[in-house]
């Protein structure tokens, strides 16, 4: 798997281009594109990967991807087996959308500005989450003039800044050339099939071609973090998903999580979720 360079189908006579996907699994390669992108998760759990951020997506969940920044939406391993489809509501545009007079306007200023600064990934929560998946449903069925007052509507939400949290800043967005895309993406699948288990830096540097000091550098160029810390970020959210939706034991959740000993397990829980297994399945 290799980050994609994508281009986004939008002829030159839209504003931007509506998408959306239903199908058994999303599409699970690390990709980048020039457009902004705007997606809503209609059904569905999974990993979402954007620059240096990792974490968990779920139905309801509303997310802004900077121009360029390298992302991907995984399901998790029950997609794609028959048993539920994966849908999205996507929408790709640039900041240039429109034209430069509208955006010079008074009324437009601020939301101009989170457009052209939209360097990072940000995540819409609470009530404004909820409007912008109820609008993004009806865009689908929105056309003309209609249609773009309703995007625009969409992208009023995200004015407020106390409803977005940011994901992902600037660290990683750079471009990779194909053999920089294959070898990153070598090293995500392997991480993802067999974080389980007990893996070594001899093991992972070994698939990258690398030395261990080189890949070490190299990863932590790419992705923000060290090899270890995304690693370890993966097991624990793994760990919480057990945590929270079966009645594995503590120490059963650690070793299928991928960590050989419990006390080293609750250590680093409590390293990323500031509390112990035991409060995190109780809250």
């Amino acid at each position: 798997m290799r980050i994609i360079p994508f281009q986004i189908p939008r002829t030159t006579s839209e504003a931007f281009r509506l998408q959306t996907d239903d199908q058994p699994r999303l599409y699970d390669h690390l990709h980048q594109h020039t457009e902004i992108q705007l997606t809503a998760i209609v059904s569905s759990e999974g990993t979402l990967l954007a620059g240096e951020f990792m974490g968990r997506f779920k139905p309801g969940d509303v997310f802004l991807i900077g121009s360029n920044l390298p992302h991907v939406f995984r399901n998790d391993p029950e997609y794609g087996k028959g048993q539920a489809n994966a849908k999205t509501i996507s929408v790709y545009f640039n900041e240039h959308m429109l034209g430069e007079t509208f955006w010079n306007l008074p009324e437009t200023k601020s939301l101009f500005q989170l457009l052209n600064n939209a360097q990072h990934a940000f995540q819409l929560q609470g009530a404004k989450a909820d409007l912008v998946m109820q609008e993004l449903e009806q865009l689908q069925d929105s056309e003309g003039m209609h249609k773009i007052l309703l995007f625009l509507q969409v992208l009023s939400h995200f004015e407020d800044e106390e409803d977005l949290v940011m994901l992902a800043g600037q660290r990683t967005r750079k471009h990779l050339n194909v053999y920089d895309q294959e070898r990153i993406n070598r090293i995500l699948e392997f991480t993802f099939s067999d974080f389980n288990r007990a893996i070594t830096l001899e093991e992972v540097s070994a698939i990258a071609n690398l030395s261990v000091a080189a890949f070490c550098k190299y990863f932590k160029t790419r992705t923000g973090k060290s090899y270890i810390t995304f690693l370890s970020e993966l097991r624990i959210q793994h760990a919480c998903k057990l945590l929270k939706e079966t009645k594995h034991s503590v120490m059963d959740v650690a070793f299928m999580s991928g960590f050989s000993n419990l006390s080293h397990f609750n250590r680093i829980f409590r390293k990323y979720s500031f509390m112990t297994p035991t409060q995190f399945r109780a809250c």
